[in-house]
């Protein structure tokens, strides 16, 4: 049993801000501001900020394929360290998780190596090809939580159309990559001004709402739950508002990057920025940024895409994309509380709360009954981040070197700290 007083509790479903208490046992927080069990272990929050423990929609893991980019104990570490306490797991590895055989070895191996949680997604068709569809049903049954292609875009709408239809027989959800492929084939950056002057290929944001337009009229048809992976452009925004009035069963989702980063982060051809979609302009930041602000965008996610150092030592056209991100998320998105565009209840709510909600999943919640998966932070605490100290195999963040304000101080899961057992716990104890 656990006892956390003093802390500032953060309620992503009242989107309430309070001083309280906290009581773990058994895995699940059983009182909110009761007094101190007489056996319980106190920790002193000392006035720091407790929340539900992130839920991180669309984590790539290097395992099975690429283990040395990531593997499933450096990616839970990471995600301990940055106040990650569930991990959802895209299928995009080598080679694709397609086969409930597939999804049975890497839940084994997950459980094995990670302190944090961690829930797959499958591929929705076969080899991610775009072809055939994958056995749905039979991944269900063996624990798939989502089924996508990442961002490999079905081209086929017939092939699509069908892996709709047979998804909404079943009840499971599709998450999708909106990005034209015709478009948006060879970019590195958004088309515009700064695209010319740098010589790099670019995409305009229209090919995410072409993309967008059409899974709707998919979406339409069949009744499918989907979930759009990132949206990241002013133009999508009335696009996702329709669907959402017209009763469709559709979330929306956006990085930490696309949220706190635009096109001139990219500077001298920085291939740490070079992520997929590409960074948008200002204007598209911040437009996505009070979307979220508003609940239109429901979810918050890293899109942790490790990626080792040769593929980033390469001209940027040719470098491999994605960044880190577990351990960066929670400073990262301190940017937009510290700025005033977000609040705390609204940013757990999006990173907590709703892509636990779209899932079926219990946690995201400070209640009584719900799991006992706590991340404490200091919102203010300042540092200068080194990448090589973060725990991931790879290091390709794009805040290397960067100021930053918020730090992780324990992490707990399903009731055990699995972060901030060293100097922290023994001064709070």
């Amino acid at each position: 049993m656990i006892h956390i007083e003093n802390a500032r509790l953060i309620d992503p479903e009242a989107l309430s801000i309070r001083d309280g208490s906290v009581t773990l046992q058994d895995g699940l927080i059983v009182a909110i501001d009761a007094p101190a069990p007489a056996d319980a272990q106190v920790i002193d929050a000392r006035g720091k900020c407790l929340a539900p423990g992130i839920v991180d929609l669309g984590v790539k893991i290097g395992e099975p394929g690429e283990r040395h980019k990531e593997s499933f104990r450096s990616a839970g570490l990471s995600a301990a360290a940055g106040g990650v306490t569930t991990m959802i797991v895209r299928p995009d590895t080598t080679p694709a998780l397609d086969s409930p055989e597939m999804l049975e070895f890497v839940t084994r191996r997950a459980a094995e190596a990670s302190p944090v949680r961690i829930r797959h997604m499958a591929a929705l068709t076969k080899g991610r090809e775009g072809r055939e569809m994958t056995e749905i049903g039979f991944l269900l049954d063996a624990g798939a939580v989502a089924f996508t292609d990442c961002d490999h875009v079905v081209e086929n709408t017939k092939v699509l159309s069908r892996a709709f239809t047979y998804a909404r027989s079943l009840g499971a959800l599709v998450m999708a990559h909106p990005q034209d492929p015709g478009l948006s084939a060879g970019a590195a950056v958004t088309s515009g001004k700064f695209a010319s002057l740098r010589g790099l290929p670019g995409v305009s944001p229209m090919a995410e709402r072409m993309a967008f337009d059409r899974d709707m009229a998919l979406v339409e048809m069949t009744g499918v739950r989907y979930h759009a992976d990132q949206i990241t452009c002013a133009r999508t925004l009335p696009a996702l508002e329709r669907a959402k009035k017209n009763g469709l069963d559709v979330t929306a989702g956006v990085s930490i990057h696309h949220l706190t980063l635009n096109e001139l982060d990219v500077g001298d051809y920085r291939t740490f920025f070079k992520v997929k979609p590409p960074l948008r302009g200002e204007d598209d930041r911040i437009a996505v940024v009070e979307a979220v602000a508003t609940g239109l965008i429901d979810i918050i996610s890293s899109m942790h895409t490790p990626q080792d150092e040769e593929s980033k030592r390469l001209p940027y056209e040719e470098a491999a994309s994605g960044a880190v991100a577990l351990e960066t998320f929670l400073p990262a998105a301190m940017r937009l509380c510290h700025a005033g565009l977000i609040d705390l209840p609204r940013l757990f709510r999006a990173m907590a709360l709703n892509p636990a909600r779209r899932l079926g999943l219990p946690q995201g919640r400070l209640a009584a009954g719900a799991p006992a998966d706590l991340v404490l932070f200091d919102l203010d605490a300042p540092f200068v981040l080194d990448r090589f100290t973060l725990r991931s195999k790879s290091k390709n963040t794009p805040f290397d070197g960067e100021r930053m304000e918020g730090k992780v101080l324990a992490t707990f899961v399903a009731g055990r700290q699995v972060f901030g057992a060293g100097a922290f716990a023994q001064e709070a104890a």
